[in-house]
């Protein structure tokens, strides 16, 4: 085989590794995002609040399908094609290490463990205030979550970050200049190209784009024993499922996270009585029955029940499809 020929069948080797439908969806959502912006003006809000929303919660289901090696088999290709920050709040990389060490499944949803958990320590518990106690309760309805997680999430990431580096602590300050020049990316569209108000910016797509994301991740773990019963499975519709990659499929994605995500229906019909079977059946229809449910109702306690329950095993919150039998402990 010639030089020429080797070049060759490595271009076609490399076009095949190449995940298209990601790649053009990436393309697509770019546009969509540069039209929208391009058009701020002329638009109202209420049509750029939601459209707004769903292009950088989609951008950021793109970043979510790049920390696992998706579209193409080069991490620094990955990150150069998610890499303007749309929704500007985390680092790519900061998130991409952080999301990695949650799909650690023995360690989901426990608070030191799960760098994604929303759970609590008794210890942190009992150091929180009332203020901070009632919180905590609401970040556990949906609307507290929507309203109030994109603020509080921003908060506790900027307030980590000072803190290490207040300790002389550097080891993430690479990725926060990449962010930095990610972020100086998009605002430069936003601000200098498109006259976009930095206010209009973060009220119309950055904080309603991470709301929507926070809506995926409120319930898509629950504090159980058996690792299996830990993730959900949401039917949702075409919509939010394009919103979310089909990420809704959280259970489906643990089990097979290196699937892209335009596999995962075809896989879900194929797998799907034995995920709900192995998930102990924790599923919901789509979103509407999760905000009929959890609108403004807790979802569960905040404090992680492992760590306080007499029988963990034996545990029912509020999620828990399953009844709890008469005479049955409640934790």
């Amino acid at each position: 085989m010639t030089r020429k020929q080797r070049r060759s069948a490595a271009l076609e080797r490399a076009a095949e590794s190449i995940e298209w439908p990601t790649v053009l969806l990436t393309t697509a959502t770019y546009g969509a995002f540069g039209l929208l912006t391009w058009n701020y003006d002329t638009l109202p809000w209420w049509l750029l609040l939601p459209l707004g929303g769903y292009l950088v919660a989609l951008h950021g289901s793109l970043q979510h399908e790049a920390t696992h090696g998706h579209p193409t088999p080069w991490p620094r290709v990955n990150e150069l094609l998610v890499g303007p920050s749309l929704w500007l709040w985390v680092p790519y990389r900061i998130y991409r290490e952080t999301h990695l060490l949650h799909h650690r499944d023995d360690y989901l949803t426990d608070p030191l463990g799960d760098p994604e958990s929303f759970y609590m320590t008794p210890e942190a518990w009992a150091r929180c205030g009332p203020l901070r106690r009632a919180l905590a309760w609401s970040l556990n309805t949906l609307t507290g979550r929507l309203l109030l997680g994109p603020a509080v999430c921003t908060l506790r990431l900027y307030g980590s970050a000072a803190a290490a580096l207040a300790r002389g602590d550097t080891r993430d300050l690479g990725a926060w200049l990449l962010h930095l020049a990610a972020g100086t990316l998009t605002l430069t569209w936003v601000i200098g190209v498109c006259e976009v108000p930095l206010a209009g910016y973060l009220a119309l797509f950055a904080y309603p784009g991470l709301s929507l994301t926070l809506m995926r991740s409120f319930l898509e773990h629950q504090a159980r024993e058996t690792p299996g019963e830990r993730s959900v499975v949401v039917e949702a519709g075409p919509v939010m499922s394009l919103l979310y990659l089909n990420n809704n499929l959280h259970a489906l994605h643990h089990a097979e996270p290196g699937l892209p995500w335009y596999r995962l229906p075809a896989r879900y019909r194929a797998r799907r009585e034995e995920l709900l079977a192995s998930n102990g059946g924790y599923r919901f229809g789509g979103y509407l029955e999760v905000a009929a449910r959890y609108l403004l109702t807790p979802k569960e306690p905040p404090v992680h029940p492992a760590y306080h329950a007499p029988s963990f095993a034996r545990l029912r919150v509020a999620n828990d499809p399953r009844p709890v039998a008469a005479g049955e402990e409640v934790a």
